[in-house]
Parts: C-alpha cells; sequence; structure tokens
C-alpha cells in the first residue's frame, strides 16, 4: 500500500512562481511511488499531475479588508484540509514556512490532534523567521514541536541551528528544484525583446523579482556608472514590484548618475505569462544580494537558460561556480560587480559555456526526482 503524504500550503499560486515548486515536489514524490494530495486555496489551477488530486479548502482569504474576516477563513481553510488530509489517509502534513503567526501555531496543533507528523520546508530563515513580526517564542515553539525541518542548503541549516538552539531533531537538506516542468522559453530571443519593446542591440542585463533592500538593486546601479563607459550597449532591465522601499531611492541613483538611457524599469508585479520574456530577452541576469538563505529567482532563471551573476554568498556559491556555472563577484563590492560585467561581456563564449553548464547542473543535481527521494528518506525516518 502506498503511503499519503498532504502538501498543504494556503500561498501557492498567490506567491509568485511558489505553485510550481508544490507541483515540482508532488511530482518528485509520486515518482517515489508516494500518494499525493495538495490542498491549498481557490486560485491556484490543477495542473492536472497524474497520481495528484488538488482540493481547494482555503477560499477567499486573500484582498480581504478585514483581516480577522481572513483569519476565520484561513482556519476554515485548515480545519478542512487537515481533516480532509486524516480522512485521504495521509500520515504526515508537509506545509511551506514563510513567517510564523497564532495561524501556523493553529495548523501545527490542529494536525497533531489529529494523529498527524507535521514536516515544514523553511523558507529563507533570517528574512521569514528573525523579523519582529514572527515571535521569537512562536517560532521557537513551532520548530520544536515539528516531526522535522527541511531547509535547502547548509548555508540555512546552520541559520537555523545558531539562531534556535537546541532543536534536537535534526535539520535536513533538500535543495530547491528547477523550473523546467512548468516553463516555456520562446524560441527566439528576438520574440521577447519584441514583445517588451527592447531594442536588438542592445547588451541586457535582467534585475528580476520583488525589489528589497536585501537584494542590492543600489549595488547594480552603480556599478553601470563604469560598465557603459565599456559597453554603451548595456541596458538594465528592471522587472519587478517594490516591497519595502518606494521606488524613488533607486530612481534618485539613476538620474543622479545619468543612467536613464540605460535602463528599462517595469517596477510592477510581472505576471506568468509574461515571465518567459523577460529571461529569454536578457543576455545575463544579475542577482547582486546582500543576503539571502537560499533564492527561487537564481533557480528560475537557469531553468530559462539564462546565463547568471551572483554575489558570493555562501547560498549562492553552493551552487555557482565561478566561469563554469554561473559568475560570481565579491558581495556588495560596486567595482568587483562592475568589472565582471564587463568582463563577461567581452568574452560571448563564456556566457554561452556558462549557460550550458548551468542547464547541466539544474538538469541532474536539482531535478525533482532526485530530490524526492530525499524528501521518501525523510518520511521514512519519522
Amino acid at each position: 500500500m502506498k503511503r499519503k503524504i498532504a502538501i498543504i500550503d494556503s500561498v501557492a499560486a498567490r506567491g509568485g512562481s511558489h505553485h510550481f515548486y508544490l507541483f515540482g515536489q508532488a511530482m518528485g514524490l509520486i515518482n517515489e511511488g508516494l500518494e499525493v494530495r495538495l490542498f491549498t486555496n481557490d486560485l491556484t489551477e490543477d495542473p492536472k499531475i497524474e497520481g495528484m488530486k488538488i482540493k481547494h479548502y482555503y477560499r477567499g482569504i486573500f484582498g480581504r479588508k478585514s483581516n480577522i474576516v481572513a483569519g476565520i477563513l484561513y482556519v476554515i481553510g485548515s480545519v478542512r484540509s487537515i481533516i480532509g488530509a486524516k480522512y485521504f489517509g495521509a500520515t504526515i502534513c508537509h506545509y511551506h514556512l514563510f513567517h510564523v503567526n497564532m495561524l501556523v501555531v493553529f495548523d501545527l496543533i490542529f494536525s497533531k490532534m489529529m494523529g498527524l507528523k507535521v514536516v515544514y520546508t523553511v523558507h529563507d530563515v533570517i528574512s521569514n523567521l528573525d523579523k519582529t513580526k514572527s515571535s521569537n517564542k512562536l517560532v521557537d515553539f513551532v520548530l520544536r514541536n515539528a516531526s522535522k525541518l527541511i531547509t535547502h542548503n547548509e548555508f540555512s541549516k546552520n541559520q537555523m541551528l545558531d539562531l534556535f538552539k537546541g532543536i534536537d531533531k535534526g535539520v535536513a537538506v533538500i535543495p530547491h528544484g528547477n523550473y523546467l516542468p512548468f516553463i516555456r522559453a520562446e524560441k527566439e530571443p528576438s520574440v521577447s525583446r519584441e514583445y517588451l519593446e527592447i531594442p536588438e542591440d542592445k547588451k541586457v542585463l535582467l534585475f528580476f523579482g520583488m525589489i528589497k533592500r536585501i537584494k542590492g538593486l543600489e549595488i547594480l546601479l552603480n556599478s553601470l556608472v563604469e560598465v557603459k563607459k565599456v559597453h554603451s550597449d548595456i541596458v538594465l532591465l528592471i522587472a519587478g514590484k517594490s516591497w519595502e522601499d518606494d521606488f524613488n531611492v533607486y530612481q534618485e541613483i539613476i538620474d543622479k548618475e545619468g543612467l536613464n538611457e540605460n535602463c528599462i524599469i517595469h517596477n510592477k508585479y510581472i505576471p506568468s505569462e509574461d515571465v518567459a520574456h523577460y529571461f529569454c530577452s536578457s543576455d545575463l541576469s544579475v542577482l547582486p544580494y546582500k543576503r539571502i538563505s537560499q533564492s527561487g529567482v537564481l533557480m528560475m532563471a537557469m531553468s530559462y537558460n539564462s546565463a547568471v551573476l551572483t554575489s558570493d554568498l555562501l547560498p549562492f556559491t553552493e551552487l555557482i561556480t565561478d566561469n563554469e556555472t554561473g559568475f560570481l563577484f565579491e558581495s556588495e563590492n560596486v567595482k568587483s560587480l562592475s568589472d565582471k560585467i564587463i568582463a563577461v561581456f567581452k568574452d560571448d563564449y563564456s556566457i554561452s559555456k556558462v549557460r550550458e553548464s548551468g542547464m547541466d547542473l539544474i538538469k541532474t543535481k536539482y531535478n525533482w526526482n532526485r530530490l524526492g527521494s530525499f524528501s521518501k528518506e525523510v518520511y521514512n525516518s519519522l
């Protein structure tokens, strides 16, 4: 008899490309002989994955003016999902942890009351757990009472163990999988450039994703001052919505340094149907982050066969080997970044080689079947 797993996630398609992660996770588990049911929100379409059923029990929780109403609807969705998981015959509820509040605590307690083990994949440890919005006492309670914790890399694992002493159940490391089963790249970059109205004769850098202070957009903008002296045809395509800051913080740098002709700004939410155009129209995706635990944007870029340039933070260097599977620069060092961009665009062969090696890497080490086997090992240890 197949072991049954319930993935319970209220965010899914509401969280950018997070639903692709859930679908990949489910596919990997199914290919390992497990039966999966996904309990999620009514915004997430059924991907029709053989062996997985989807239940839309979280209904109407987003966009509410009243947090109380949204909270009540969330609890209703959780009760239906957890009872549904028990009725399905699941022994484990697998949650994805982005922050901790009383609703998360409710899920944990009710799951355990129903006799289910609770596994958390913890996303971006520092940003999501070490914040005033997540009470340290609540976080500590959730982590200590989980049946198992998973992070995406050794760096995140060590962060968690340092922040929350005495977690004696151990933390498993299962990497973030690729997006290859769920994306379609345009056949010709020219199609995407025409769609986004980007001139064909430009060298295009891409900064993609929600704009946060920790992502270092100002470092990339300041590096362009030197880059454009050597590569006058360089443009930076900025695609994403501001989160913490008003974009004026970055616009002031653009105006001060005379970068308006070198920047194409799409400061907005990028709908999923347009994402491919941004990566396919670009020559190099740049992630100048100052702090990160793991990055879905990096995996997304590589899945679109984009060459990537990242800061040399440990979560990146666990995946990127400089000048082989990607390019690296010294974190928060404007000169290091500008020198690297200049060098990369002096050697077009290097970009092609890195793009090819990066794709080979994510097809092998970061495919969902391989990761599904790791998850199965975690479940079997409980």
